[in-house]
């Protein structure tokens, strides 16, 4: 099942034949073509050929001399890795004009694939095969997993893997072993170095394992995470001269970028928006989602030991952090972009939930409605968008906040309206994966 599921999950992901990339997101894939390619994770070739490239922040003039990407090497690693046996037989050439976008989108499609695997896997551990099957698709073809993170290589989906990996680690209904205890410290440590917003989720599932397990395989988890943050910190402070690496030069720009002050500030607007809010609320996108929500009050009551609890725990305290946080919106994006990272710390929850309840018709056709509807959604979002143009027609919506709010202007309606996006199918071409050698005339 798991394996079908892989595959079904990677036909889904890449279906739409291109990458729906950001602003943010171009140094990770340049930075994995770069290590493929001249064994390096600077971006001094990239800017040199390409110098217009200097203008967007995430291109960043480093400390050490270099042109580095603002953000984690960590996904352009993995990425690599990934990419790795295309790129040695020859099956990508990443000469070709594509190239880096069909490494970003080929290794975040199989990376998040993957985390829907781990998912499934985790959800059976609660419930029965098929009904931790259902879960598993709505949280891969359901969500944002299937219009944002499967669609380009930035953060989301090496941190979906490897908090995937550390929920299925933790939420088992036995302790840790010591291979459990590794894999949970190496799927925290990759989510924590991919996606350093994750810190709180990490912090909270690793008291989790002390809560729940044997002092000495917490202690083991605690450790490979530790290792993981200060590799990342030795780096950050060799390449950028700070801990924190770029991210101080990011958080400067959002008084200028998304009209805001400071970095956080507790409001209901982000608290609320991230479920409701027309245009970015999860539970206007994946209504599915509802499910795993209304679990969380009976997963807290499971008490210290129970690893639900926290997974559940962890869930509300990265939410409450998102949801002070002053661009809770996500900037340019399709859908709530932030809770997407707390989708794994649900799943558990979710198949605790359903496994206790007793589904009578009415029940299962509410499910069907907000699992169709979920779907459909994401559907729109993977081949359709950004064609809409909704974050900056009429206004950017990085500026005019109260868009977020406007009911009378849907982002999923729009995209009905405009239809689907030009470039669609365009990585199916053979500027994708072949490099044609300018001829002479």
């Amino acid at each position: 099942m798991a394996a079908a599921l892989f595959i079904f999950l990677v036909a889904v992901y890449t279906a739409n034949g291109r990458e729906i990339a950001s602003y943010d997101s171009q140094p990770a894939k340049l930075a994995a073509r770069e290590l493929l390619q001249r064994g390096t994770l600077t971006l001094n070739y990239v800017v040199g050929t390409t110098p217009q490239l200097l203008e967007r922040a995430p291109f960043v003039a480093a400390a050490d001399g270099n042109y580095r990407s603002a953000y984690s090497p960590a996904p352009s690693v993995l990425a690599s890795v990934v990419m790795f046996p295309f790129y040695a037989t020859g099956i990508v050439d990443i000469r070709a004009p594509l190239a880096a976008s069909l490494i970003a989108k080929t290794a975040a499609s199989l990376l998040t694939a993957g985390a829907v695997v781990f998912l499934l896997l985790t959800a059976a551990h609660w419930t029965s095969s098929s009904r931790a099957l259902w879960i598993a698709l709505a949280a891969g073809i359901g969500t944002g997993y299937w219009t944002t993170v499967s669609q380009t290589l930035w953060q989301h989906e090496s941190a979906a893997l490897g908090l995937s990996i550390a929920v299925w680690a933790l939420a088992r209904p036995v302790e840790l072993t010591p291979r459990t205890a590794a894999l949970l410290g190496i799927g925290l440590g990759l989510a924590g170095i991919s996606r350093a917003q994750l810190s709180i989720a990490v912090a909270v599932l690793l008291l989790g394992a002390f809560a729940t397990s044997r002092p000495r395989m917490a202690a083991m988890s605690a450790a490979i995470v530790g290792a993981f943050a200060a590799a990342l910190v030795v780096m950050n402070v060799r390449w950028f001269g700070h801990p924190l690496g770029a991210v101080p030069l990011l958080e400067s720009l959002h008084p200028t970028v998304h009209a805001t002050e400071g970095s956080f500030r507790p409001s209901l607007d982000g608290l609320a928006g991230l479920l409701l809010a027309p245009s970015r609320g999860l539970l206007i996108y994946s209504p599915v989602a509802g499910v795993a929500l209304a679990g969380i009050p009976l997963a807290l009551r499971g008490g210290r030991r129970s690893p639900i609890s926290w997974c559940a725990a962890a869930a509300v305290c990265q939410y409450l952090f998102y949801g002070s946080y002053t661009v809770w919106w996500g900037g340019h994006t399709y859908g709530p972009r932030y809770m997407l990272d707390v989708l794994p710390l649900l799943v558990p929850v979710a198949a605790a939930f359903v496994s206790s309840l007793r589904l009578t018709p009415v029940k299962r056709a509410i499910a069907a409605a907000a699992l169709a509807w979920s779907v459909i959604v994401a559907a729109t979002g993977a081949f359709e968008y950004p064609n809409e143009r909704w974050n900056v027609d009429p206004r950017d919506v990085d500026r005019s906040h109260e868009r977020l709010w406007d009911w009378s202007d849907l982002q999923i309606v729009r995209c009905w309206e405009r239809g689907p996006d030009p470039m669609n199918f365009r990585l199916m071409s053979r500027a994708a994966a072949r490099y044609q050698p300018p001829t002479e005339n």
